[in-house]
């Protein structure tokens, strides 16, 4: 049977991958490694992502194929270059960023893309990895994942709205919300922009289940 490592650096981010794979793949086999204190402290360092941080990646990610994983599927999307690295060691083993599938479902959706985030260092590293010269506009949800953590899933929703509201008035085609996090906004979203909305959670495990049939 299949297993999948996931690999979260927030902790919102567990249950919405969870409940995705549950639903739309059940029979896939999960085991879920959390540390929360990577996204603490990028937040937190002037410099970004650095060797240190690296390291730790690669540190997760030598477990998780230690423990008999099948593929690596990283849920916080402010780390890419890192996940990078631990791509590189584990050639043989898919791994996949989580905002990878995402961003292939949005380019080839066309048209302006808007980006919305709730954690401001992903709108630092995310555009990135878009092809060059893809039209990208980009927005931060003030006061969502604050919101999140007090509970209030309302506020946080609308949060996300309102910044993706932002990016429907700037001629955004479609929204792309950067974060697992954000996926349960989905719905609001949709329904406030009148926009297709596409996030890294539905585009993740899509291509998850993909990569590993072929296999």
């Amino acid at each position: 049977m299949t297993r999948v490592a996931l690999i979260h650096a927030l902790a919102h981010s567990v249950a919405p991958i969870n409940e995705a794979l549950s639903r739309d793949w059940p029979e896939c086999r999960r085991m879920n490694l959390l540390d929360d204190s990577l996204s603490v402290d990028l937040a937190a360092r002037a410099g970004g992502l650095d060797e240190a941080m690296t390291a730790r990646f690669i540190a997760l990610g030598d477990y998780a194929v230690g423990t008999g994983a099948d593929a690596i599927l990283f849920t916080c999307s402010a780390f890419g270059p890192c996940i990078e690295a631990v791509a590189r060691r584990h050639a043989g083993v898919p791994v996949l960023k989580p905002n990878e599938a995402m961003i292939e479902d949005a380019v080839a959706s066309t048209g302006r893309i808007g980006l919305v985030a709730s954690f401001a260092p992903t709108l630092q590293s995310m555009p990135a990895e878009f092809p060059h010269g893809t039209d990208l506009r980009l927005a931060l949800a003030e006061g969502a994942l604050a919101a999140l953590d007090r509970g209030d899933v309302a506020l946080h929703d609308e949060c996300v709205a309102s910044a993706a509201r932002q990016l429907a008035q700037q001629g955004c085609d479609v929204i792309a919300l950067a974060q697992f996090s954000l996926a349960r906004s989905r719905p609001h979203v949709a329904e406030s922009t009148g926009l297709p909305v596409l996030d890294t959670v539905s585009s993740a495990v899509r291509a998850l289940k993909r990569r590993l049939q072929a296999a």
